[in-house]
């Protein structure tokens, strides 16, 4: 999974389908969060030490389907994340827009929820001159499992158990941005 697509995996979302006038959003808002990180050997280069800094900008609606009543999550984001070397003070900017929003949810009867999840984004990885200098557009689906705590029409005591799968790969270009950002920080 490329740096983009691991920080915009949280925030892809689709805004595709609209609840019946007579429903009513479990939930929904905006979310800003500021990004702030340090991570060693980045990119898997030895003793390279990169810094994040950034903001996560979105929106997120909850509702509930079906006669069962399980809750469907749609979220869209933008992620703006410079990444900079801190050796040598050389960075790469990524913007990354996104949408996903949940195909199928599941209740496995033992407590679990399965969830199928269709995400499509756009993240762009710009030098210090402002060149685009890598591109990956693309779409994905993949399930998750989750521990219902016994309220599978309740996402609010929900728990995070599994990573099941990619059921389908991304269609994308797939650019390496590793390679990219390493030739932006003169490491190639």
């Amino acid at each position: 999974m490329t740096i983009a697509l691991a920080a915009t995996a949280v925030v892809l979302g689709s805004l595709g389908a609209v609840a019946p006038a007579s429903a009513r959003p479990l939930d929904s808002g905006r979310f800003h969060e500021i990004l702030g990180d340090t991570f060693t050997d980045f990119c898997g280069v030895p003793g390279l030490t990169v810094a994040l800094s950034g903001t996560v900008d979105g929106s997120f609606l909850d509702n509930s389907h079906g006669s069962d009543r399980l809750v469907y999550s749609r979220e869209s984001s933008r992620v703006d994340a410079t990444y900079t070397d801190v050796a040598s003070g050389a960075w790469v900017r990524i913007v990354s827009n996104g949408t996903s929003h949940d195909l199928q949810v599941t209740d496995n009867g033992n407590g679990t929820l399965t969830i199928t999840t269709f995400g499509a984004g756009n993240s762009f990885m710009y030098d210090s001159a402002g060149k685009v200098i890598a591109h990956d557009p693309g779409m994905t689906r993949v399930q998750i499992l989750i521990d219902d705590n016994g309220t599978p029409a309740d996402p609010n005591d929900d728990e995070f158990l599994d990573f099941l799968g990619v059921v389908l790969g991304s269609t994308g270009l797939n650019a390496d941005f590793c390679a990219a950002q390493l030739a932006a920080y003169g490491l190639s």
